[in-house]
């Protein structure tokens, strides 16, 4: 058999000449071609005939006489993609710089060996069903800029060696069942960090992440500790979601100074007040379900769609909310289940339709009747004894 296979690659040489790629290649895609197979209503290996040249192949690119670039599958086909195992000879592609595979049913662990590849740069296997701990040898892959595997099956930590590769831009763990702690980060040009919907615990260390930080997702986790410090280094965040953890602690004014498109910090144990900052304009904020507590900082009535639900928030409502609320600035404000005393709005205001208010379940007699989400509940108003308990 493998006087067969020596055969048919000494013919394609003589066939293709120059052409064709060097033997370990062209072996290596013979054996990712045996673990893969087409899901029904794919077609994308029926042009991997190793009788032709392997660059013409679907998904292969050459240089010269190496393989380059690997992408399994047809993202064009809207077919359920490919299934089998990722088989380790993939890492015998020397030159190769990029690695993808579509949404399917790739199954098994990430082959340690793909840290052969050491010009990789590009690794993405998404919304697959890859099991087993991140290889740890993927910090050997010193040029990766973007590694994305998300919507997997992975377990075990976050290898710290990936937090040392100095060139990473993009890092897409999401909704996995990872564990352990976030390591600490080393690269400058780390823009865009995704772990949300996975088991991670700890504290965020403030040193952990670059200021080059640009989007931020690390909700639906079991974190604990201050962000406060993480935040303030951060002047560059365009999204930040640090919903569905256990931080604790108080939100610096400092961190609303830059433009943060998206903040959303639910369901956390905050404590504190949001502190005043100078103005800036953001388009969205969510920091509901946490329990921040103090008195609203009018800052944050420049941000058109704001989310402040379920925390702790005590006092009167500044009337900066209000104003831009009737002016359609403000397009969704979220009071609701929180300790606010009072709100200067008449009940025969006038809110746009294209705004949303809701401010049920607080320490006041609603001045106004607004529609609320379902979740808000029924109830209008606290109950007096909480609002003497969290007087002041």
């Amino acid at each position: 058999m493998r006087f067969a296979t020596l055969f048919c690659v000494l013919f394609l040489l003589l066939r293709f000449g120059d052409a064709i790629i060097v033997p370990v290649d062209f072996l290596a895609l013979q054996a990712i071609r045996k673990s893969l197979d087409d899901l029904p209503g794919s077609n994308f290996f029926d042009s991997w005939d190793f009788t032709s040249d392997p660059c013409s192949f679907a998904g292969v690119f050459c240089d010269g006489d190496k393989v380059t670039a690997l992408n399994l599958g047809d993202q064009n086909a809207g077919s359920p993609g490919l299934s089998g195992q990722i088989d380790p000879a993939i890492g015998k592609l020397s030159a190769l710089t990029e690695l993808s595979i579509v949404p399917g049913r790739i199954m098994g662990s990430l082959p340690h060996t793909i840290s052969q590849s050491k010009n990789l740069r590009f690794l993405a296997i998404s919304r697959n069903f890859l099991s087993g701990e991140i290889p740890a040898s993927l910090g050997e892959l010193t040029g990766l800029k973007t590694l994305d595997l998300s919507y997997n099956q992975l377990t075990g930590s976050i290898p710290p060696s990936i937090g040392f590769l100095p060139e990473l831009s993009n890092l897409i763990l999401c909704h996995n069942h990872l564990n352990g702690s976030i390591p600490q980060f080393l690269s400058q040009t780390l823009t865009r960090i995704d772990l949300k919907r996975n088991n991670l615990t700890g504290v965020i260390s403030p040193t952990s992440l670059p200021p080059s930080m640009q989007y931020l997702s690390l909700a639906w986790n079991q974190l604990t500790g201050r962000v406060d410090r993480v935040l303030l280094r951060l002047n560059q965040l365009n999204y930040l979601d640090l919903s569905l953890n256990r931080f604790t602690g108080a939100i610096p004014g400092q961190i609303f100074t830059f433009p943060i498109t998206n903040l959303q910090l639910q369901r956390n144990f905050f404590y504190g007040a949001i502190q005043p900052a100078n103005e800036v304009t953001i388009p969205t904020v969510d920091l509901s379900y946490n329990r921040f507590s103090g008195e609203l900082s009018p800052l944050l009535s420049n941000v058109q769609n704001l989310y402040l639900n379920n925390n702790r928030f005590t006092g009167q409502v500044p009337v900066s909310f209000v104003d831009r609320l009737l002016a359609a600035n403000i397009q969704t404000l979220y009071l609701q289940h929180n300790f606010f005393t009072g709100i200067q709005i008449s009940p025969a205001a006038d809110i746009p339709v294209s705004s949303s208010l809701c401010l049920q379940y607080n320490c006041m007699v609603l001045p106004v009747q607004t529609p609320c989400p379902v979740k808000a509940g029924s109830q209008k108003t606290r109950p007096t004894t909480q609002c003497n308990e969290w007087r002041g």
